[in-house]
């Protein structure tokens, strides 16, 4: 089948926490004042993308795998992952805090949930004055203090804030206990995977006076309560190419800060996807450029090998399995 670099409709998400900032920073297509995701590029069942470009236009992202996964994935990820499509794209805005969540390994979702992990990465794109992120503890912890500050509702004072700018990175490995904080605008490559087991809410309700469920008998099995605090990302933001960030079993994903035409050649065998975290960019393939800009995500097939990214000012993420 014919190829080309595809752009998705995003699946965009109210959340209690949502704010507009997807809206009036990143141009998307909604009146809430709670929109909390924008689900760039999805195989979540249920929530598959639907492509809006070119001749494809309106066909899924599973259609497109089911014919084609070796030209879409790349030869070694169809054998990996079939035709299902490894990651999950979006950019968040979190108006307030999320709640204090983690994810479960490979083994454990499988298992549960018949689903991958969710190890993810986080870019901060935007955050306000004084906004930080909660990832991992403030000291060394254990199963009876962290459910004795459970129990307590003191969970807070063991958490480890970390104020954030614009360019910080974050690597959530399965097993850390994370928040994203109130004020932050971010984009988020992770695993296909929905599923997060929420221990702790600010015993916040809804219009209804419910409070969301809690997964703690779910989550204590999955807590790693030795992990190193290794979880902030220092990568060098050199100009005109691409310079590596997070390079895990899941995804690899490059910086690029682009003023030029670079010239590619995927010797990956695998998909690329281009998210726009600042400024404009084409890529030129075939002699036909395709624009995405702050807010947008592009996904190009693996079997489209060589072709061009042309700016005079972006920043890109460069993410493949």
């Amino acid at each position: 089948m014919e190829l080309y670099p595809l752009k998705f409709t995003p699946i965009l998400k109210e959340k209690i926490w949502g704010g507009s900032k997807l809206t009036s920073v990143l141009g998307k297509d909604s009146q809430s004042e709670q929109l909390g995701e924008s689900w760039e590029i999805s195989d979540v069942e249920g929530d598959t993308s639907i492509i809006c470009n070119g001749m494809y236009r309106g066909k899924s992202l599973k259609w497109l795998l089911e014919q084609s996964p070796k030209d879409i994935l790349g030869e070694k990820n169809a054998k990996t992952f079939g035709t299902k499509f490894p990651l999950l794209i979006k950019f968040i805005d979190a108006r307030e805090d999320l709640s204090i969540q983690l994810h479960p390994n490979d083994e454990l979702a499988s298992k549960r949930h018949n689903s991958f992990g969710k190890t993810e990465m986080w870019y901060v794109m935007q955050a306000d004055k004084g906004a930080n992120l909660i990832v991992g503890f403030n000291q060394d912890m254990n199963v009876e203090t962290y459910l004795e500050h459970l129990e307590n509702k003191t969970l807070p004072e063991i958490l480890s804030f970390e104020p954030v700018n614009a360019g910080d990175t974050f690597f959530i490995e399965v097993g850390r206990v994370h928040a994203i904080g109130a004020g932050v605008l971010l984009a988020e490559i992770q695993q296909t995977s929905d599923i997060t087991y929420r221990v702790y809410d600010w015993d916040r309700v809804d219009d209804e006076g419910n409070a969301r469920e809690l997964h703690n008998d779910l989550a204590i099995d999955a807590i790693d309560f030795n992990m190193p605090n290794n979880y902030k990302v220092g990568y060098d933001q050199s100009e005109n190419q691409p310079n590596q960030m997070v390079s895990c079993p899941y995804f690899t994903t490059n910086y690029i800060n682009l003023n030029t035409v670079l010239q590619k050649e995927n010797h990956n065998d695998s998909f690329m996807i281009y998210m726009c975290v600042e400024g404009e960019a084409d890529i030129i393939y075939n002699n036909q450029g395709i624009q995405i800009k702050a807010g947008e995500t592009l996904l190009l097939p693996a079997i489209l090998k060589t072709y061009q990214i042309s700016a005079k000012r972006a920043k890109l993420l460069e993410v493949y399995v």
